[in-house]
């Protein structure tokens, strides 16, 4: 693994261990090889770094473009895992580099709300549903709970509170012949997020509390 994953990795383990209660449930069921879309709920910056000892497998991620400012944080951006992301409009570049990772067996985080969500989860964007079922791979929801007082990247060098990873089974999309039409798309957005709502408390499912939000397919 690159020097700057393993290095982070082990420093922010240490400090998870000595200032907060922290506990990954159903880590057995993460698939030991092979490629993966690990789809996640955001709460915090921290959300990233926390995954990353939290499952057994070298993650990548996509982040703003924004935050790969100047040649030394963007170096070190990329040597962790991340790929910068136009989160203004559909990304090509970027769909590509995920494909091209989950092709070569990779693991790639998604957080498919497109944002961060404190409050409690927002409506899933369609792309990470496009993503699973041209890449075919895997996907393990997975939920945090626990880090939506630590905001802010300095709180990566504090992180307090009782911090939960809890990781449901993988499963995948059906593979689909010529276009996706949007309602179908959607009523695929809404299954996987449907199956990452199942894993947190039911005051933290925010639209998906009592199923797909109204407007989507499966309303």
């Amino acid at each position: 693994m690159p020097l700057a994953y393993t290095i982070s990795n082990g420093v922010f383990r240490g400090l998870l261990k000595v200032l907060s209660q922290w506990k990954v449930v159903g880590k057995e069921a993460v698939p030991p090889k092979g490629p993966l879309l690990v789809v996640s709920n955001h709460l915090s910056n921290v959300d990233p770094a926390l995954l990353a000892v939290s499952l057994p497998r070298r993650l990548h991620f996509m982040a703003k473009r924004g935050i790969f400012k100047g040649p030394v944080v963007g170096a070190f951006l990329r040597a962790y895992g991340a790929h910068p992301l136009n989160r203004d409009g559909h990304d090509v570049a970027a769909m590509r580099w995920s494909l091209r990772l989950l092709q070569e067996e990779g693991v790639l985080v998604v957080f498919p709300e497109g944002t961060r969500s404190p409050e409690g989860l927002m409506p899933g964007l369609p792309g990470v549903a496009m993503l699973a079922i041209r890449s075919q791979a895997p996907i393990l929801p997975v939920a945090i709970t626990g880090t939506e007082h630590l905001r802010g990247l300095l709180r990566l060098t504090c992180p307090t509170g009782k911090l939960t990873v809890t990781i449901g089974d993988p499963f995948s999309l059906p593979p689909i012949e010529g276009k996706l039409e949007r309602p179908q798309l959607q009523s695929f957005t809404d299954l996987i997020m449907l199956r990452l709502a199942a894993l947190l408390p039911e005051e933290r499912r925010g639209v998906y509390r009592t199923g797909a939000p109204r407007g989507s397919a499966h309303a």
